[in-house]
Formats: C-alpha cells, structure tokens, sequence
C-alpha cells in the first residue's frame, strides 16, 4: 500500500513479506493444490504469532495494532498476501476475531478467541449466499430464529472458506426485520458442509447447510435481531482487506511482466520499447497506482468511522475488482505463450484476482451499491 509506514508497520510488512516467502515460496504453492485444507497447520500458527489475527483486536483483549489504525495494518498482511498468493483464511479469521472482542464477553466466546490469537482454532465468517442480493446484510435469508431458550438455524452459505478447518462457524442471518450473529460449533447437529471447485490453488471454500440447528441463545453474539450494523462493519473490512489482498497480486504481476519486457528481446529490440507496450504499461500502471490510493482511502474511512466510508468501500470493491483481473490478465498476454502455461507463475496472481472480485461483491454489485448510497445523500 501507499501510506506513510511507520516504523512498526514496515517492521510488520517485512516480517510478513519474508515469512511468507520462506514458508510458502511460490513454487510451494502447487505442492499444496491437494492438500485438504491447502495450508499447513503450524504455517498458520506461527502466522497467528506474527500478529496475523489480533490486529482488530483491542489491546485489552489479546490483540493489539501497531500504528492505532487497525485496518489499515491488517491492510500491509493482506497486500502480501496478495504478493505471495499465499494460503490461509485471513479474511475469515480477522473478522471473527473482530466480532468476538468487540461485544461484553461470554466464557463461550472468550475462549474461542483466545485460540483464534493463538492460531490453534480457525473462525470460518458465513455470510454470502450465493444468491442475488446474498452479498448485502439485506439480501441475507439465512433464518435465525428464537425458540424458547434456543435459536434455531436454517438456511444455506456459500461460499464458506476453510469451512471444514474451522471449530466455529460465524454465522450471520435474519432474525425478523433484523439481523443476528451466531457463534456455530462445526460439530453442532445440522450443520453440513460441500466442497466447492475454485479457481484458487490453495484456497478452500465450502457450502454450509444448517439445517434446523438448535443452539442455546447464548451463543449469539450481542442482541438477538441487533446485529445489522456490526455486519455492515464486516462487510467494510471484509472489501476492503480484499481489495488490498487483490491490489498485491496485481503489483507482483505487473513488476513481473515490466522485468520480462526489459529481458525479453524480439527482431534485436526489448519488448518495453515498442509504443504498443508502452502505452499498454502506461494504462496498467495508472491502474495499479489508482487502486493502491482507492483501498488506502476506503481503509482511512473505515478506520475513523467517516461518514462516507460505505461509498469508499463499494468504489475501492468496484475499481480494484474490475481493474485487478484485467491488468493481472494483460500481463498473461504480454508474456505470449509461455504465460499461459502452468509452470508459470503468473496463473497463481490471476486466480487470486479473479476470485477475489467475486466473493463479497462483483464490480457491478459495488457500483450499483455507491449509486443508492449518492441517492440516499441527495434525498
């Protein structure tokens, strides 16, 4: 990203950048495409010790970040995530782990996130449907209902990553007019999960059924039917920690694709100094260089609560999901035949852009998103 690093975050992008790079070398990746959970489990643990989980965690308790502005450090992890394609449920283990520190603590959800710290438990976050509207705390028809001393679950999610390597489920869903949080065992009788096929190498999704299960209410997270705008706050840190994840992948493509250009000689010229090229790499740039500032900005937004940080995230989500796949596409093409191979390493950058743009929202969802909101302004 482009902020202005302090030195604790270029401590933690450092770090990250170069345990990634040790743990999970790119040519690694491929090994891991059938591996069950496409990570190995001490990988994340000792990721869980470098902070990778605790940075929207409040200092009080157990986590802590390094500059006061949260997101925008979990911002650096994701943006190297993006630079390595590297595995692990980021996203669905910050969320959890915000959600569970952010409400009056049962012993319940006090312990299950002191082991999502630790690294010892994966959180998995259920909250698209894979229906129309399934990607907006509105659209959500997951049905939570009370029943007596019990809720009770009943609906579909999809895509669920690394479902089948979590101990809890985050479920959200639709008590009512409203919207509640639950906090699911994988065990609970019920629930169900099917893998689904991705593009990704490493990364694991699933489809969770519940199926009429009961859990004590207790295991909501704050008030039954309350939860609409804890949600709408996972769904901005959500887009946006993708956004900077998709922004990696395209600027370790891009650097890739400048580099052969400059090495990759054709009738006795580089490739990089024909005008096509140029021009080309001209529009790629301003891309990458524009999405770095849109995902800065929408995670400035949403760090200090401002009153516009819902229409940053959905024109960070619209900007960086449209133009991600497209420039990691180009460099595909600019390297002719041999980027479309799978020894190459390209594929890895373009599967991760590509997937990303659909998970919490396409491009045309976002954009549909910022102009209701602009309605909702001038109304």
């Amino acid at each position: 990203m482009r902020f202005q690093l302090t030195e604790d975050q270029q401590s933690l992008r450092e770090t990250t950048a170069k345990y990634l790079s040790d743990a999970v070398p790119v040519g690694h990746l491929r090994k891991l495409r059938q591996h069950p959970a496409g990570y190995e489990e001490e990988y994340w643990r000792q990721g869980a010790e470098l902070g990778w989980t605790s940075l929207l965690v409040p200092e009080e308790r157990g986590g802590g970040s390094v500059s006061g502005n949260a997101l925008v450090d979990a911002t650096l992890l994701a943006h190297e995530f993006g630079r390595h394609a590297a595995p692990g449920p980021l996203l669905s283990c910050n969320i959890a782990a915000s959600v569970l520190a952010g409400e009056a603590p049962t012993t319940r959800h006090a312990v299950v996130l002191d082991e999502l710290l630790s690294g010892s438990q994966v959180v998995s976050w259920c909250f698209t449907e894979g229906h129309p509207g399934g990607h907006r705390p509105e659209g959500l028809t997951l049905a939570i209902d009370v029943e007596g001393d019990e809720l009770v679950l009943h609906g579909t999610k999809r895509p669920v990553e690394a479902a089948a390597q979590a101990g809890h489920l985050l479920v959200s869903g639709r008590s009512g007019d409203g919207l509640t949080q639950v906090l699911v065992p994988v065990d609970t009788p019920g629930v169900s999960m099917e893998l689904m096929e991705t593009v990704d190498l490493t990364r694991r999704y699933w489809v969770v059924r519940f199926d009429r299960v009961r859990l004590p209410v207790d295991a909501a997270i704050g008030q039954v039917g309350g939860a609409a705008r804890q949600v709408e706050h996972q769904l901005q840190l959500g887009v946006v920690l993708l956004a900077a994840e998709t922004v990696g992948a395209m600027e370790r493509g891009f650097d890739m694709t400048l580099e052969w250009a400059f090495d990759r000689y054709t009738f006795g010229r580089p490739l990089a100094s024909y005008q096509e090229l140029k021009h080309r790499f001209a529009d790629m740039k301003t891309w990458l260089e524009a999405s770095h500032a849109v995902t800065d900005a929408a995670a400035a937004a949403v760090d200090g609560a401002e009153k516009n940080a819902a229409e940053l995230v959905s024109v960070a989500g619209a900007f960086v999901g449209q133009y991600g796949a497209e420039l990691v596409q180009d460099c595909v093409q600019m390297h002719g035949g041999i980027g479309v191979t799978y020894e190459h390493d390209l594929h890895l950058f373009l599967r991760r852009a590509t997937l990303n743009r659909t998970l919490l929202g396409t491009p045309a969802l976002h954009r549909r998103r910022i102009a209701e909101l602009v309605a909702e302004a001038e109304s």
